[in-house]
């Protein structure tokens, strides 16, 4: 039987051109179909030439395949190329430098803060009082006057009231304080013929002490650092009250929008929630200073009205501005009023003395049980140990400012940690 060869020139049959799909690469050749009756004969060798190459279009679109990119793949390639980047793996020369570099960006701060101390305590003191004045300014703009009216009737009535106050109260204030100075050695002689005092003073001999100090002019000295030293203190607190009144009405005048750009700085999904926390903050420490004030003048013009009518009249209003002074300070400023004025009222009879210090007392249970609770209740909520470790805190950081500050910042910390910090870990 014969053989029938292909010729040179015929190309393979289609089927023996199919690609298998386990090798998309590359190509092999399928045998030719076989004859009826017989084997199919290989290509004759000799001068026979292989098949022809398909074109590389053909074979780029029987063996390439698209395939959509993968993110995650991408990214967990990407993170595996750049290596571990955490603080463990990082060199510890590394580690040093950035530690270093952020004390030293941390002690940098530190001393600007302390240079700049007093400063920032006049300009969030202004705004705390900016807050406790702008109740008042709310409540004429809900009666129908547009808010820079309001704002400007407010800032009037204080600039007046502060200059009437001062040419009112200081020549009657230098006048007695002149007398309580002059008359001072003959106070202290009362409270040595007083015989507990007298027993106390043998022991420790703190009147003589004062006696000499207040004769000889030292106690100028002790407070001021001398006649230039006392001119400067004038002058400091001079200004200091000047740039308080200026940021002061400033401050009540750009409130709106210090507010809306506190609120800017959040982002837009939570903005409503910190319009929310930061309202309530500056109300706290609105109706904390709103509150203060009434504790103030309800203690000064109580304790000018009492020493008029026990006879100290000639001193009740440089007595009444201590008080005044010292029931800005919390928790311990009453006291020191209390100790004070019960002092002048000793040196004058024992009698007078007894029923000042027992008005005194009562006030301060009247005003810590009753008036306080009844102001404070809504604008502070403050546990009572931490009113006493913020005051003392502040006192001894700040001074009488710190003081005074420190109640209001305490509760805008609990309110943050009520509000923010505990609602949190509970989602944890």
């Amino acid at each position: 039987m014969t053989q029938a060869a292909l010729p040179e020139s015929a190309e393979p049959p289609e089927a023996a051109r199919s690609d298998p799909p386990e090798a998309p690469s590359s190509e092999t050749t399928a045998p030719a179909p076989e004859t009826s009756g017989a084997a199919q004969a290989p290509f004759p060798a000799g001068p026979a030439t292989a098949p022809a190459a398909r074109p590389w279009w053909r074979r780029l679109r029987r063996t390439s395949q698209l395939t959509p990119p993968d993110p995650d793949r991408e990214l967990a390639l990407a993170a595996a190329a750049s290596g571990p980047t955490s603080l463990l793996y990082r060199s510890p020369f590394q580690i040093g430098f950035l530690l270093t570099l952020g004390g030293l960006v941390a002690f940098g701060l530190l001393g600007i803060v302390v240079a700049l101390q007093s400063v920032l305590i006049l300009v969030v003191l202004s705004l705390f009082l900016a807050l406790g004045l702008n109740p008042l300014v709310e409540k004429l703009h809900r009666s129908g006057a547009p808010r820079g009216l309001a704002v400007t009737i407010v800032a009037l009535a204080l600039v007046v009231l502060m200059i009437l106050g001062a040419w009112a109260v200081l020549p009657l204030l230098t006048d007695q304080a002149n007398i309580l100075i002059q008359n001072a050695p003959g106070y202290l002689q009362g409270l040595r013929e007083n015989p507990q005092v007298a027993e106390f003073d043998g022991q420790y001999d703190v009147i003589n002490r004062v006696s000499q100090m207040l004769t000889s002019g030292a106690w100028v000295e002790w407070m001021f650092g001398g006649i230039m030293g006392a001119g400067a203190a004038i002058a400091n607190v001079v200004f200091s009250l000047v740039v308080t009144l200026v940021l002061t009405l400033w401050f009540l005048a750009s409130l709106p929008s210090i507010k809306e750009t506190i609120y800017q700085l959040a982002p837009a999904s939570r903005r409503p929630r910190v319009k929310y926390l930061a309202g309530e903050m500056f109300r706290r420490i609105g109706g904390y200073m709103s509150g203060l004030f009434t504790i103030v003048l309800l203690a000064t013009g109580s304790a000018f009205v009492f020493l008029n009518a026990v006879g100290l009249g000639s001193l009740s209003l440089a007595l009444a501005v201590v008080v005044a002074v010292f029931a800005f300070i919390p928790l311990v400023g009453p006291t020191i009023s209390m100790l004070t004025v019960s002092l002048v009222a000793f040196s004058n009879n024992t009698t007078t003395g007894i029923i000042t210090l027992v008005f005194f007392l009562l006030y301060q249970q009247v005003d810590a049980y009753l008036l306080q609770p009844r102001i404070f209740s809504k604008s502070v909520n403050v546990p009572g140990p931490l009113i006493v470790l913020a005051a003392i805190s502040g006192g001894i950081l700040f001074g009488i400012a710190g003081a005074l500050l420190a109640i209001p910042t305490v509760a805008s910390l609990l309110l943050i940690y009520r509000e923010v910090l505990v609602p949190a870990l509970d989602r944890a």
